[in-house]
């Protein structure tokens, strides 16, 4: 039985783990959760924000789930998710933005993937205080974590019959950082001659990501580049609660929800649990249970073809385990 790590995060992460776990349980599939507490909460309560137990549980297991924690805003420590994905070297960040049922999309049904460099660029985290009113943040780009990241987009779009890869930069002004990344960017295409490279400026990208988002297939991209677009493209299809995401590296993988903590909330039992529960069925993908992610994504697809499931993010008025059992009592039907 494979074993999973379980990070179950800040506000309303308890709750939705919760439903994320029982609708993959369902499911058929057979996983050991292997629980451990990371985030605001333990860091307030031991002042350890990532306690050993957390690393030796993601070292024996080499798979993850996690919902949200919070990073404070401007001060206090850095945010977890980046530790861990430095940490691992998880340099594969993978977003799909794919809309399932009735969802509040801008453009209908979409079907976009976005891959982001996931452990340099601004968020390598180089800073330096030059004086008391200068402070100066380092870009990092190398040729070897901008080729992994473009290869495995290429490799992607050729696996699942894609015609087109975007890569982002803002190579007219940063002529060396972003440069770099598209001379690499130019001769990773030349591998693969049956795909069209598409060269965006990343505020060329942002507008005509809300113009018209289907002339795009795969889009890769920095880091910094790729957590903004990536948000932006959430809400082409009604928001963060509904997109998964996945952190991957050589031997390691943590799948998580991109959505934020919601304390406003938590507690409440209003939270959408389908981001997270979107992020499994990617980690069933990773682990070779194709099957049983199918089966979930067709029950939430089948689920949110009734706008009056929808959860409060989605302008509905279902709680939290009203929503669960709808997903669950689909798969089970879908499973006879």
């Amino acid at each position: 039985m494979t074993r999973v790590t379980v990070i179950p995060g800040d506000g309303i992460g308890p709750e939705i783990t919760q439903a994320m776990t029982e609708i993959v349980e369902v499911s058929g599939v057979k996983l050991e959760w292997d629980y451990v507490y990371a985030g605001l909460k333990v860091y307030e309560e031991t002042g350890e924000l990532l306690p050993e137990s957390v690393f030796e549980s993601l070292e024996a297991n080499k798979v993850a789930i996690k919902g949200p924690m919070t990073t404070p805003i401007g001060k206090g420590f850095r945010s977890a998710n980046v530790a861990l994905r430095k940490r691992y070297d998880l340099y594969s960040n993978i977003r799909p933005i794919y809309r399932y049922g009735k969802t509040p999309a801008i453009f209908g049904d979409l079907d976009l993937v976005l891959f982001r460099e996931n452990t340099e660029d601004l968020y390598a985290g180089v800073e330096e205080q030059i004086s008391e009113h200068e402070m100066h943040s380092i870009k990092i780009i190398t040729r070897e974590s901008s080729e992994r990241i473009i290869r495995k987009a290429f490799a992607y779009a050729q696996q699942t019959g894609r015609r087109k890869v975007a890569v982002v930069t803002k190579a007219n002004i940063m002529k060396l950082t972003d440069g770099l990344f598209l001379d690499i960017g130019r001769e990773v295409a030349a591998d693969y001659p049956d795909i069209q490279l598409q060269e965006v400026l990343v505020d060329n990208m942002a507008m005509q990501l809300v113009m018209n988002p289907k002339q795009f297939e795969v889009i890769v991209t920095e880091n910094l580049y790729g957590d903004i677009l990536s948000d932006l493209m959430a809400g082409l299809i009604g928001g963060l609660g509904l997109v998964p995401g996945a952190n991957i590296g050589e031997d390691m993988a943590i799948f998580e929800a991109v959505h934020g903590t919601a304390p406003d909330i938590a507690g409440m039992n209003k939270a959408n649990p389908t981001a997270l529960t979107l992020s499994a069925c990617m980690m069933l993908d990773y682990l070779g249970e194709a099957e049983a992610a199918k089966l979930i994504r067709q029950a939430l697809d089948e689920v949110l073809s009734d706008e009056e499931h929808f959860t409060a993010d989605l302008g509905g008025t279902l709680s939290t385990t009203d929503f669960t059992k709808k997903v669950i009592a689909a798969v089970e039907r879908l499973k006879a």
